[in-house]
């Protein structure tokens, strides 16, 4: 005995099959333009998942090299001192400051079902933000913000 689809079938099927296939994806049109006013360039501060926390504060920096995390992140994951490797490079804050770090710990970072492990640098310094993500992530991720959405 066998067995067929009529063609109205397959092709729900089909479409059911992609639909699953599809990873989410984070896009922008100009219909996301209405009702913002033009024109702005604020900085992009968003939530991330980090260390399996949903985190708040975090910028995106794509003028920055490196992952930095700051004293209320630090605190909030109940990292140790123990918890970090050496990192014996001097950083300059965002006021012109030198900045000694306490040192580096690698943390995933998940964005919809991408995780991506990353080196943050962790410093005992103010922020309004409790961490700051840059290139690295950015590139590993294959992602590009943009503030004009």
């Amino acid at each position: 005995m066998s067995v067929a689809r009529l063609p109205t079938e397959i092709d729900d099927w089909e479409s059911k099959k992609v639909k699953r296939m599809a990873s989410p994806m984070l896009g922008f049109s100009d219909e996301d333009k209405i009702g913002i006013i033009q024109s702005h360039d604020d900085a992009l501060v968003i939530t991330l998942r980090i260390g399996g926390y949903d985190v708040k504060r975090v910028l995106v920096n794509q003028g920055s090299a490196m992952e930095v995390m700051y004293p209320d992140l630090y605190k909030g994951l109940n990292l140790k001192l123990e918890d970090l490797t050496a990192y014996d490079s001097l950083l300059v804050s965002f006021e012109g400051k030198t900045v000694t770090p306490r040192g580096q710990i690698r943390l995933p970072i998940q964005t919809g079902l991408d995780i991506v492990e990353v080196d943050f640098i962790v410093v005992d310094a103010y922020s309004p933000y409790t961490a700051i993500v840059a290139r690295t992530w950015l590139h590993t991720l294959g992602a590009v913000f943009s503030t004009l959405h």
